[in-house]
């Protein structure tokens, strides 16, 4: 595997990490309950460290980190930031979804094969913190 292919692969995880950064925001934004926007707030903390450590990785590889979630990023970004329920259960269910779909099983899709050893053991605890983070949300909801 070419290091120009982990490298690409790496950035498009890092642009989800940023489109989910926003998403927390808007989330954050709209939630009444402290405690549950507490709760946000960490795992939008948790998601940022995750980031960073992607965008550190593609550096040592030699390649320049994503800064944002990209163009089609930003407009999903926007028409979601008008889409989001002004209601806890409709934000925790949407953030459920975002987690799950996107921050679990698109990032493990888009990452088999094509990751070298040290990659890959970053991708794995960055999908290992998106899938406690639908857990917490579950209980959240339920």
């Amino acid at each position: 595997m070419s290091k120009d292919i982990v490298i690409e692969e790496l950035n498009t995880l890092l642009r989800g990490q940023h489109m989910g950064i926003r998403s927390f925001e808007h989330y954050i934004q709209n939630l009444t309950d402290e405690e549950i926007k507490k709760q946000f707030q960490q795992m939008q903390i948790e998601i940022k460290h995750n980031a960073e450590r992607v965008a550190e990785r593609i550096q040592n590889l030699g390649g320049v980190p994503a800064d944002d979630e990209g163009v089609s990023g930003s407009i999903h970004s926007f028409m979601h930031k008008f889409m989001i329920s002004d209601q806890t259960e409709g934000i925790v269910k949407d953030a459920i979804k975002g987690e799950d779909l996107y921050g679990v099983h698109y990032s493990e899709e888009l990452v088999k094969g094509d990751l070298d050893h040290e990659s890959m053991r970053i991708v794995e605890n960055v999908l290992d913190v998106n899938r406690r983070h639908v857990e917490q949300l579950n209980q959240i909801l339920h």
